[in-house]
């Protein structure tokens, strides 16, 4: 029988292979999987290291333990360091270790029951949404007198279009990063992207979208591929230089907006824009299950984080009634 990390490899191949899971998938399950074996290797017996003995009901309890108490050091923002792995972090290495227990179940090796591990209660999700006016300060924010300078100019041009789009698709910024310029058509005002789990969905573009994209790819001389690019210092762009834009360069990208339009008090990301587009569709009354479609979320329980900032009815509900004299 193959030892515990071939096992793990294989694991991974299978989902690369027979599940069709995108790369960054694996490289998270890859992760999870290996913080946990590396937990468990060192106090294990020489006889359980090449079987999947080493993992036990005990084992994973301490893992649990052991990441329930850890704290964020390192790589991690000014004001989280010190603080826990949050509920949902611990989960994500929970589900895949249930799901690594569920393919040895598959190819009949013995080891603990899936079912027997159980996600922690994890804490209601807060959900940064920007309200009408935070949103037209930020998406305005690029906008004006277009810096002198080429680079200047198509950097301007690019990052309006950038926030019109992410609020105009709910795209994710992974999604919104892999776009190609030629899978996007400004004139019927709609493009398909690939979300999670290789699922592919249709999102569509504002007028106020359609027209920034066309601004920008006017003025692009180069022949990259990429929709989004960095725009090199000197203006001269090399045909093989790899200018697709990264997601941390969006993320910069938004944060640097949010700080210009004045938003204070929000930690604003293209996440943020992600949840505005939800928020903002159905404030306006669209149904639940047109979101969920148009976020390209599995289940509509995710979709439903929305509801409690956008549920008119209890809002009218307490105008009613609250604080009335009888």
């Amino acid at each position: 029988m193959p030892d515990i990390k071939t096992l793990k490899q294989q694991y991974l191949e299978y989902l690369e292979i027979e599940k069709n899971r995108s790369p960054k998938t694996l490289e998270n399950y890859g992760r999870y999987l290996d913080r946990f074996l590396k937990f468990v290797l060192p106090s294990s017996g020489p006889s359980a290291k090449n079987s999947a003995d080493v993992i036990t009901e005990e084992n994973i309890r301490q893992f649990r333990l052991h990441l329930n108490r850890q704290t964020l050091r390192q790589g991690s923002g000014q004001a989280d360091r010190g603080q826990t792995l949050k509920k949902v972090t611990q989960n994500y290495h929970v589900i895949a270790i249930r799901n690594f227990l569920k393919y040895l179940a598959k190819r009949n090796i013995k080891s603990v029951s899936a079912e027997k591990i159980e996600l922690a209660k994890q804490e209601d999700r807060q959900v940064t949404f920007l309200e009408a006016g935070e949103l037209e300060r930020l998406l305005n924010a690029p906008s004006g007198h277009l810096p002198a300078g080429r680079q200047g100019a198509l950097d301007a041009l690019r990052d309006r279009a950038i926030l019109s789009m992410l609020f105009s698709t709910g795209l994710r910024v992974s999604e919104l990063c892999s776009l190609d310029r030629d899978k996007v058509d400004t004139k019927r005002g709609e493009l398909s992207v690939m979300g999670k789990g290789r699922k592919i969905r249709l999102v569509f573009l504002s007028d106020d979208a359609k027209q920034k994209i066309e601004d920008y790819l006017a003025k692009r001389p180069d022949a990259d591929e990429a929709l989004f690019i960095r725009i090199p210092r000197s203006g001269k762009f090399n045909k093989d230089s790899d200018l697709r834009l990264t997601p941390r360069s969006v993320q910069r990208i938004v944060h640097k907006y949010a700080v210009k339009a004045g938003i204070v008090g929000k930690k604003v990301s293209p996440h943020s824009l992600r949840h505005s587009f939800a928020t903002n569709l159905l404030r306006n009354g669209a149904d639940i299950r047109s979101v969920q479609a148009m976020l390209g979320h599995s289940s509509v329980t995710t979709t439903q984080i929305y509801t409690h900032v956008t549920d008119q009815q209890l809002r009218e509900v307490h105008k009613r009634f609250h604080g009335q004299k009888k």
